[in-house]
Order: structure tokens, then C-alpha cells, then sequence
């Protein structure tokens, strides 16, 4: 099989539980660095897949790797080679399908309740899954783009995941934390922590980490879930 590529745009917010659960299945991945200077893959038939992780960056900016991302996107879709995006990555799927990525209205970080919509394909990708507490770290939204179906909500953002055809993922909240990421986010983020309290979908650090063990061992169970109906679309030979 062909590695499946795997896009981050910060230091910080790197592949996570997503590269171990690939690990786990004998998935080989490659990682490109965006923010070290890697640049955007040119070939899509090099991919098994592609995942797209998050960053502190909108897809509105006028960034010079946005406009092939999202043509590399277009591609492995139009190839029907599975897409998964995370937060930011959720955001360019959107916006290379024809979505629209705007503020959201509240900033929403740390842990919070995602519920499942109720879809034909909800259940393909959730399982029996019907709310799981994930983790949050945005101030932006995606519409849902041309095509696609929205099968996760919280309260204060009503799209949190969507899919498109039958192998492609999108998603606003992060399922791929780790330990060492939240303790990460918290520390570059303090500032940012600071000027959004006080607000009830913005967390401190001390109730991010909050039974963080088991929070994160459920995280992992639900976004194992996801994980596994994705990489069915993986093909050997591609």
C-alpha cells in the first residue's frame, strides 16, 4: 500500500492518536511539515490517502501553500482516494469542496459534548456511538460543502463533523489528542486561554486537565471508531 500523506501545519498539532491507530493497523504514513517548510505533495498518486491535521491559521488567509492544499483535495476526491481532516484540516475539505469557513459564535476550547446526528450514515461511522466529550480548539466554522452530510453537533457549533460520499471525513473538533498535545496547546495557547475567559466553552488549563486519563481513553475509543471506517476506503494496490 501506498503511505497515506499527512499534512501539518504546525509545530504543535502534529498526527497524534491518528499516526498511532495507523501504526496499530500496519498503515505506512508519511508526514509533510508545512510549517517547517515542507511543501504540498504534487502527485495525489502517490497517496493512499490524505489527512489534513490543524493549525492556528485560517483558510482564509492568504497563505501560499492554501491554494495547492486544497488542489491536491480536489484531487484525492475526485480520485476517490479518502480524505480525513482535522479542525483546520475539516475547514479546507470545506472550502475545496465549495464550503465557506467564517467565525463561529464562541471560541470553543477544551472538552465539550459532540452528539450524533441522526443520518443514514451516522451510524456507519459512529457505530452504536451516540455523544462522546471531545476536545475543542477553534473560533472558526465550516458550512457543510455541496455534497456532503453532517453527522456530528455540539451546542455551541452546530457543525463539528460531516462526510462526503462514502470515504471522506471531515471534522471541526480534534479526536486525535494526546497528553503531550493538550499540555502543549495549553502552554502556547495561554494568551489566547486568557482572552476568552470567561465564557462556558472556554477552559483553563487545570479543567482541561481534569481527569485527563480517562477523558482521553474515551476520546481515543470514539476517534478508534471513526479511524477504522476511514481506512476502509484505503485500497492495497493504490
Amino acid at each position: 500500500m501506498k503511505p497515506v500523506a499527512i499534512i501539518r501545519h504546525s509545530r504543535t498539532e502534529g498526527p497524534g492518536h491518528f499516526a498511532t491507530f495507523l501504526d496499530s493497523h500496519s498503515v505506512p504514513w508519511q508526514l509533510f511539515r508545512i510549517d517547517a517548510g515542507d511543501g504540498v505533495p504534487s502527485r495525489f498518486d502517490e497517496f493512499s490517502g490524505l489527512c489534513l491535521m490543524g493549525g492556528p491559521m485560517s483558510v482564509n488567509d492568504d497563505l501560499p501553500w492554501i491554494p495547492p492544499l486544497l488542489e491536491l483535495i480536489r484531487c484525492m476526491i475526485h480520485a476517490d482516494r479518502p480524505v480525513i481532516g482535522h479542525c483546520l484540516g475539516g475547514q479546507l475539505i470545506s472550502k475545496a469542496l465549495g464550503g465557506v469557513v467564517t467565525r463561529n459564535p464562541v471560541k470553543e476550547i477544551g472538552w465539550g459534548l459532540v452528539t450524533a446526528v441522526d443520518t443514514p450514515l451516522t451510524s456507519r461511522w459512529l457505530g452504536n456511538t451516540r455523544q462522546f466529550d471531545s476536545f475543542h480548539w477553534h473560533g472558526e466554522t465550516f458550512s457543510i460543502p455541496p455534497g456532503g452530510t453532517r453527522i456530528l453537533a455540539s451546542a455551541a457549533c452546530p457543525n463539528q463533523a460531516y462526510v462526503v460520499g462514502e470515504k471522506h471525513l471531515g471534522m471541526q473538533c480534534h479526536v486525535e489528542m494526546t497528553t503531550e498535545m493538550i499540555h502543549d496547546w495549553c502552554q502556547s495557547g495561554v494568551d489566547e486561554i486568557a482572552a476568552s475567559l470567561p465564557s462556558p466553552t472556554v477552559q483553563t488549563p487545570e479543567q482541561m486537565a481534569e481527569n485527563l486519563d480517562s477523558r482521553l481513553a474515551a476520546l481515543n475509543r470514539a476517534a478508534e471508531q471513526l479511524y477504522s471506517q476511514w481506512i476502509k476506503g484505503l485500497q492495497a494496490d493504490t
